[in-house]
């Protein structure tokens, strides 16, 4: 049982998608698979396009796992790829290689050398094969929709996972991807810079990534495979105060931690936006509003566990 798609963000949408495949094998006992693609093909066709990805291959497979996929297939998407027909695709890799006994796709996967493969195509090409098929409808979450507004508008998506970064609110992209953004990646060596203001960071470089609105989050950290989290804060921005920076840097600080984090991969999840980024006039009123930032993500933090957890318990004096 196969599930095939891009599958970027891994939204709950795409859970959708790979549950259904995940479910079907279980219940007859064989392997969950997903087949992807690296890098996306809209970079491949379009490489000049601003960064889009939501998730890097190693998150997505970090994602399947948990969803209990049990093998993950990547196919390089280059230029010979590219050239496969939809035909030729079905053929190739669902029947002979990777002799799918049943495929799950979503309603609008496309496929094949100038798109033109569908799901139409694919279950009336495997059907000659033997090979059923499951094609998801869409998912659907109606808080998105506004009043009379086209239906489509609620339909969960990679695109409306993007927009909820672009206009800063990571719990909006939180609800459509079924847990928070994070962005993961290696801490480089800095200039210093949050040291010399009493907050030292850890340097992140976005690479491909979407770039959220610019400006200072709360996030939770999570350092190499280590299961547990720390609070933090973290600035996403070009650093006008110290001259400016040609991309958008990550930077990162550890609420009462003092390891070294160089050459460590870090996964950051946005948790809140809290201010724009801005240029400062002075050093002595960038350390104080750092300061700020740092007291408002401790606050926003502690009460986003206190929701996880749950109302606290009445002891006997309180109940009565």
């Amino acid at each position: 049982m196969i599930a095939v798609g891009n599958f970027d963000g891994v939204h709950r949408g795409h859970q959708a998608v790979i549950g259904d495949a995940v479910r079907r094998a279980h219940a007859a006992g064989t392997p969950a698979q997903v087949l992807t693609f690296e890098p996306h093909p809209r970079r491949f066709f379009k490489p000049d396009t601003p960064p889009f990805q939501l998730t890097r291959l190693r998150t997505k497979a970090r994602v399947l796992a948990g969803l209990a996929v049990d093998d993950l297939f990547v196919l390089r998407f280059n230029p010979q790829m590219a050239n496969y027909t939809a035909e030729a695709f079905i053929d190739r890799f669902l029947v002979r290689d990777l002799k799918a006994r049943h495929v799950v796709v979503g309603y609008d996967f496309v496929f094949g050398k100038g798109r033109t493969g569908n799901p139409e195509l694919l279950k009336a090409r495997l059907a000659a094969s033997g090979i059923g098929i499951t094609i998801m409808a869409p998912v659907t979450a109606p808080e998105l929709a506004a009043v009379d507004a086209d239906p489509e508008s609620s339909v969960i998506s990679s695109t409306g996972v993007r927009d909820a970064l672009r206009a800063g609110d990571p719990a909006a992209a939180a609800r459509l991807l079924g847990r928070p953004f994070e962005i993961e990646a290696r801490v480089q060596r800095g200039d210093a810079r949050g040291r010399q203001l009493g907050f030292p960071t850890a340097n992140l470089w976005l690479a491909d990534y979407l770039r959220p609105a610019l400006g200072v989050y709360a996030v939770r950290v999570g350092i190499d495979d280590q299961p547990d989290s720390h609070r933090g804060v973290a600035n996403l921005g070009l650093r006008p105060t110290f001259g400016g920076l040609a991309e958008p840097r990550l930077e990162v600080h550890l609420f009462d931690f003092n390891g070294d984090l160089y050459g460590r991969r870090l996964r950051v999840e946005l948790v809140q936006y809290l201010r724009p980024e801005r240029r400062f006039p002075d050093i002595g009123a960038l350390k104080e509003q750092i300061a700020h930032d740092a007291t408002a993500a401790r606050t926003v933090l502690a009460a986003a566990e206190q929701r996880r957890r749950g109302p606290r318990p009445l002891s006997e004096s309180e109940g009565g």
